[in-house]
C-alpha cells in the first residue's frame, strides 16, 4: 500500500499525519506501529487521521505509537488544526470532533512552517489525589508526581513502574513528573502506547498545569517541556476547572509517501 503522509511536531511531540477525507486509508494496527517506528519507518509518537464529519471541520482520530485507537492528545489535537488550515479546511477558528467530544481551536500566529494553535479541552471537575500524587483525566489519564528536580528522574525506569503497576496495568496512565522552582514549572512525561519517554504532551501539560494550581498556583501556567514551551489558561473556581485552553506550536516537518505491506 503507498500512503501519502504528513509530519508534524508540537514542542518535540511528533506525529504522522493523513488526510483521510476520502476514506481510503485503512491501517492495521501492525503498520500504524511500524510507521512509527523510529530508525526502521517514519518515527513518530502516535499517527492521526483527518477524517469528514458532516457536522463540524473534521474530525481527529488518534493512534499511538502501538498501533491502538487511543483517546485525546492535546499536541496531536493543535497539529491536526494546523494540518487542516494547510489544506485550506479552516481559516483561524475551527470546531472540530475527537474521541472525547467537540473541541474548539484558533490558530493565534503563523508563518510558513510553524503555527502557534490554542485547542480548548474540556471541563474539569473531578480528580484524585494519592498520597502527594494527583490523578486527573485531562482527555487522556494522567498522573502527576512532584519531584525535587525531574531533570535528574529516570523517567522512563520510574514510569513504566507505575504506568504497569496493579492499578494501571490493564488500561495504562500516562505518568507526569514535574519539578517547581520560583515561576518555572519543569516536566517530563512517560506516554502509554509510546510506552517511553517524549518530548512534550499536551493532555500531560494541561494535567500538571491543574495539579500546580491545586498547590496554589495561579492561571495562567508555562511549563518547559523537554521539546519547547507550552501554556495552558483556565478558569478555577475551587471546584471546577473551566475554559481550559492549551497553548503551543505546531509545526510543519515534512511531507512524504510511503510503501508499507498489511502486516508493516
Amino acid at each position: 500500500m503507498t500512503i501519502s503522509f504528513f509530519k508534524y511536531e508540537g514542542a518535540g511531540n511528533d506525529f504522522i499525519l493523513i488526510d483521510n477525507r476520502k476514506n481510503e486509508t485503512e491501517l492495521s494496527a501492525a503498520m500504524i506501529s511500524a510507521m512509527c517506528r523510529r530508525h526502521f519507518g517514519i518515527g513518530a509518537d502516535g499517527l492521526i487521521m483527518l477524517e469528514e464529519d458532516p457536522a463540524y471541520d473534521f474530525s481527529m482520530r488518534y493512534f499511538n505509537a502501538d498501533g491502538r485507537e487511543a483517546t485525546l492528545c492535546g499536541n496531536g489535537g493543535r497539529c491536526v488544526v494546523a494540518f487542516a488550515r494547510r489544506l485550506g479546511l479552516i481559516d483561524k477558528k475551527t470546531v472540530f470532533s475527537a474521541a472525547d467530544g467537540v473541541h474548539h481551536a484558533q490558530i493565534i500566529s503563523s508563518d510558513a512552517n510553524t503555527s502557534v494553535v490554542s485547542l480548548q479541552m474540556h471541563d474539569i471537575g473531578q480528580w484524585e489525589k494519592q498520597n502527594e500524587d494527583y490523578i486527573i483525566n485531562t482527555g487522556s489519564p494522567h498522573l502527576v508526581r512532584f519531584v525535587e528536580e525531574c531533570s535528574k528522574t529516570d523517567v522512563v525506569a520510574e514510569g513504566r513502574k507505575i504506568r504497569y503497576s496493579p492499578p494501571f496495568r490493564k488500561s495504562g496512565i500516562n505518568v507526569n513528573f514535574v519539578s517547581v522552582s520560583n515561576d518555572t514549572v519543569e516536566m517530563r512525561t512517560y506516554e502509554r502506547g509510546v510506552e517511553d519517554e517524549t518530548l512534550a504532551c499536551g493532555t500531560g501539560a494541561v494535567a500538571v498545569a491543574l495539579a500546580v494550581t491545586l498547590r496554589g498556583k495561579e492561571s495562567p501556567v508555562t511549563l518547559n517541556a523537554r521539546g519547547g514551551e507550552l501554556k495552558v489558561n483556565f478558569r478555577f473556581d475551587g471546584n471546577r476547572f473551566t475554559d481550559i485552553r492549551l497553548e503551543g506550536p505546531a509545526t510543519f516537518v515534512f511531507e512524504g509517501i510511503i510503501n508499507i505491506g498489511e502486516e508493516g
